[in-house]
């Protein structure tokens, strides 16, 4: 019912309002231009970084709903869906989502765990999205701690070229093969509505509404209404059922050197856990029922962010961001009557989670009048807020409350020295500074040099720390069985990085574009914080820096177009070195190597306007060493075996047709058509994270979609 109302409701906000000009973004300009890694927006194909952007017609092609499902298709990023909680985080390079910033307008985004790390990127949606731009390798002088990995940048759209600008979307997709408007527990349903008003030369106002409706998918079980039979668990979904509503609303003005933006962005998340356990429940007279102890958990997301960029005097340029940001998780358990379907009895919302954030950073560039010298002068501060319960999401704390502020200050110096027409330095150093942690030193150096007209070659080299995370310093959980507590000793981890990135563009005398790619990278991480064994008699773990990673990966990309044909190709070969220890045995630190590939093609009909889109991404078998315990971990500690990943095809294939000069369009398609599912992985064992033992949920099957746009 609450998606079937707001259907109705944006239709007729919309209706209700004269029609207009179509949205008419610049796309050729979104295309060039770049704000990752630069001191102001800059050509892509200037920047002295190699910046990876995908473009908000890409995003369109895709039929995608958040951010998540748009990264999935990039080489050498892999986002990990959780199937228990529903977070997705982005794995880059081989490093899970503690070592990877991510950010909203060059602003790092809050979650459970503190600021720009391990974000889920499903909270993300895609329909106020210009463009998303992706930097590999440890960022740290640019971006602080956790930019180890990379940096995952999400611009917004800000400007609108017409006057007025109204968009309603509807999207009806099947989970899998399940799929019902009217039933509940049936398929995923999401409407959108976008609007966008000039106001004057000066002033535009934007505001956007999207609402996630995902019923969850039950793969092997039998949702929420099956009533289990002798010791069977099989009441409740392998994907838990969320309800998602995300609204933005941003004010900008702009006049001469000038600009001011200020966004809100307000998330609302509700998701369903059914237990698989019951409890039987006489009811006297020989009458009784079954019972489960259900969970919902529940999300409410503020972010305030507002960005000045000016001039000071006749030539200092300032950019300038603030941040506050508050996220909070709640629980409620009830009792629900399996048979007679109805809840018996109600707990009231508890908070399990809670983080409040103030975030700020200041750039000042062109302090010389030099087209050949430029310096930046930063700063970068924010100051957390964190509380977790006694009983987390997915763990115990031994009924301990975890209160903790944490402030975290840095300045970083760069210059970008243009030594000749040719070559261009970029020099970098941050010191950062905490009431947590001793300080810490990141550098970056970076050059660019163009060795012909048509082709630059780019050599990077960055560090970056990793700040230990709220479990990983508090965690405690002691019981007969237990023994795991956090470390708050313990120190960042640090990762240092190294590219080498040739680009080659050509146009053909019929309009052939052309592009060729060659990269290479490595990635060396040390001091990895690390789960070990401290004691055997009794048996007690805590956290250590003790683990050390490296990652090497060799790439090449092709993209070709001509008017309404485009296809973008590229590969990579990924190896990956380890050395873990458990405290009392370690690993081999053997590199092993794995591919991956993709396509994406695009092909529009001249006369009809039909367009064709295919993406097509193959991840090859990883493997990697693992830790098999013994059945006596206190008096043998195991060993270390090769666990293998297997390798897995996605495909995705849409079809958009466009009607009434295109203000109406219809699309319709497939996405993963191969049909993955779980895989096997032999690297994790079976946990709340994984659908069994040697398996990993990656997605939940093939589905089919039918999306209508409306422009006005």
């Amino acid at each position: 019912m609450k998606k079937k109302v707001l259907s109705v409701v944006s239709l007729s906000a919309v209706f209700w309002i004269n029609a207009q000009e179509r949205d008419s973004l610049n796309q050729k300009k979104i295309e060039e231009v770049v704000i990752t890694g630069q001191y102001t927006q800059q050509s892509i194909n200037k920047s002295i970084y190699k910046v990876e952007v995908i473009d908000v017609m890409q995003i369109k092609n895709m039929a995608v709903t958040n951010a998540a499902e748009v990264l999935n298709q990039n080489l050498n990023i892999l986002v990990e869906p959780n199937s228990g909680t529903g977070d997705s985080n982005a794995n880059i390079l081989g490093l899970n989502g503690q070592y990877t910033k991510v950010l909203i307008d060059n602003i790092p985004v809050v979650s459970d765990q503190g600021m720009g790390n391990l974000v889920d990127l499903s909270k993300i949606n895609v329909n106020n999205i210009e463009r998303i731009e992706i930097v590999k390798g440890s960022m740290g002088v640019e971006y602080g701690n956790n930019a180890v990995a990379g940096v995952i940048n999400i611009i917004t759209k800000k400007n609108y070229s017409k006057k007025f600008n109204a968009q309603i979307s509807l999207q009806e997709e099947t989970v899998n093969k399940d799929y019902d408007w009217f039933k509940k527990g049936e398929g995923r349903h999401l409407q959108t509505l976008n609007l966008g008003y000039r106001i004057s030369d000066h002033w535009t106002v934007t505001a956007d509404i999207n609402h996630n409706d995902f019923q969850g998918y039950k793969g092997n079980l039998r949702g929420y209404k099956y009533l289990n039979k002798g010791d069977e668990k099989l009441r409740g979904n392998e994907w838990l059922p969320k309800d998602q509503l995300i609204t933005n609303a941003a004010i900008r003005y702009a006049k001469g050197k000038t600009s001011l933006f200020y966004k809100i962005n307000f998330l609302t998340e509700k998701i369903n856990f059914y237990d698989n356990n019951l409890t039987d429940l006489p009811l006297g007279n020989g009458n009784r029922t079954y019972t489960a102890n259900d969970v919902d958990y529940f999300t409410t997301r503020w972010i305030h962010q507002f960005n000045i960029q000016t001039t000071i005097g006749s030539r200092i340029h300032y950019n300038g961001d603030f941040s506050y940001q508050t996220q909070e998780r709640k629980s409620q358990n009830y009792i629900y009557d399996v048979p007679n379907r109805q809840v018996l009895s109600k707990e009231d919302k508890s908070t399990f989670y809670d983080s409040k954030i103030f975030y700020s950073r200041g750039m000042f560039s062109n302090f010389v009048n030099s087209e050949k010298i430029n310096f930046q002068l930063g700063y970068e501060l924010d100051h957390t807020s964190g509380f977790a319960a006694a009983s987390t999401f997915e763990s115990n704390n031994n009924g301990i409350n975890i209160n903790r502020t944490i402030f975290n200050y840095a300045n970083f110096l760069s210059a970008e020295w243009k030594v000749n027409d040719k070559l261009s330095l970029r020099p970098g150093v941050r010191l950062a500074l905490s009431d947590k942690f001793d300080s810490q030193y990141n550098y970056s150096v970076t050059a660019k040099y163009n060795t012909s007209q048509k082709s630059d070659l780019r050599a990077v080299f960055g560090s970056a720390n990793r700040f230990p995370t709220y479990d990983e310093l508090y965690t405690y959980v002691v019981d007969n069985n237990h023994d795991i507590r956090g470390n708050e000793n313990l120190n960042p981890e640090t990762g240092y990085s190294a590219g080498l990135f040739w680009d080659y563009n050509t146009v053909s005398s019929a309009d052939w574009k052309f592009n060729l790619s060659l990269s290479g990278m490595y990635l060396d991480v040390k001091d990895r914080i690390e789960n070990v064994i401290i004691n055997n008699q009794p048996l007690r773990f805590t956290y250590l820096n003790v683990d050390n990673y490296k990652s090497m990966v060799f790439g090449a990309g092709i993209n070709l177009g001509k008017k309404n044909f485009s296809i973008n190709t590229g590969v990579s070969v990924m190896g990956i070195s380890q050395s873990l220890s458990t405290g009392q045995v370690s690993s081999p630190t053997d590199y092993n190597y794995y591919a991956e590939a993709n396509v994406g093609a695009n092909y529009t009909l001249d006369k009809t306007k039909t367009l064709f889109a295919l993406y097509y991404k193959y991840t090859g078998k990883r493997k990697q060493y693992t830790h098999r315990s013994s059945m006596n971990i206190s008096t043998d500690p195991g060993q270390y075996v090769l666990g293998e990943m297997e390798a897995f095809n996605m495909m995705n294939f849409t079809v958009s047709q466009p009607f009434f000069n295109n203000h109406f369009e219809v699309s319709a398609g497939v996405k993963n058509i191969f049909d993955v599912s779980s895989i096997r992985n032999t690297v994790l064992a079976g946990d709340a994270h994984t659908a069994a033992t040697g398996n990993q949920n990656l997605f939940y099957g093939r589905s089919y979609f039918v999306r209508l746009n409306y422009n006005f």
